[in-house]
C-alpha cells in the first residue's frame, strides 16, 4: 500500500489536498486548480485513491464530489504524516514567524496537530509586529489551504492568564502541539503544563 500511496506526486498532491482539509469536498476541476496537476492526472489518481478506499465520492446534481474517508484505518497515521511533512516544508515560513518580535513562546497547535477543537492554531507571547505576522500567516494558509486562527499575548498577559488558570490558556497548553520557541519554560511558575 506504501507504494501506492507514495509513488505518484499528483497523488501525493491529492493526499495533502484531502488529508489537511478533512471537512471539505472537491469536484475535479477544483482539484486540477488547487493542485496545478492535469485533468487526466487527477482522474487517474481518484481512481487509485477510491480503490485504496482512502477517498469516498458522491454525486451531487450532475457533478462528483469527492472527500477523504475519515474512516479508513489509517487516516489518523497518514494525516499526522502529511501535516509533519507540510509543516516540515515550510522551515522559512517557520523561521520567518520567528523573527516577527521579540517571541518568548510560538507554538503550532489546533490545526496543526489535527487538534480541530482547539480555539487557535498558532499561540505566541511576546511583542510582534503585526503587520508582518499577518502577512507571514497568510502565506501559511496558501499553503495550507486553509485558514488559520493565531492569539498573541504579551508575557505579562500570559503570566496573568497562567495564574488564574484561564480555561483558553490551559486548554492551549495541554494539547499537543509543535513547539517552536519556548523561552518562558525555564522562568514560568509551577502552574505551567509541560511545554514540550
Amino acid at each position: 500500500m506504501l507504494e501506492q500511496l507514495l509513488s505518484s506526486r499528483t497523488r501525493v498532491k491529492l493526499l495533502k489536498l484531502f488529508f489537511l482539509n478533512p471537512d471539505q469536498t472537491y469536484f475535479v476541476r477544483e482539484m486540477v486548480r488547487k493542485t496545478g496537476e492535469h485533468l487526466n492526472s487527477i482522474r487517474r489518481e481518484l481512481k487509485n485513491l477510491l480503490s485504496l478506499e482512502l477517498v469516498t465520492e458522491e454525486l451531487i446534481g450532475k457533478k462528483r464530489f469527492f472527500r477523504v474517508n475519515t474512516d479508513h484505518g489509517l487516516y489518523p497515521e497518514i494525516k499526522a504524516l502529511l501535516f509533519k511533512a507540510q509543516v516540515l516544508k515550510q522551515k522559512q515560513t517557520l523561521r520567518d514567524l520567528q523573527r516577527v518580535g521579540r517571541i518568548k513562546y510560538l507554538a503550532l497547535t489546533g490545526y496543526f496537530t489535527g487538534m480541530d477543537h482547539t480555539m487557535t492554531d498558532v499561540l505566541i507571547v511576546g511583542s510582534v509586529n503585526r503587520v508582518r505576522l499577518k502577512r507571514i500567516l497568510r502565506k501559511f494558509q496558501h499553503e495550507f489551504d486553509h485558514e488559520l486562527s493565531y492569539t498573541v499575548m504579551t508575557p505579562a498577559e500570559f503570566r496573568y492568564r497562567n495564574d488564574l488558570t484561564d480555561r483558553f490558556l490551559y486548554t492551549i497548553l495541554e494539547s499537543p502541539k509543535i513547539v517552536i520557541v519556548d523561552k518562558l519554560h525555564a522562568k514560568s511558575t509551577q502552574s505551567i503544563p509541560s511545554l514540550k
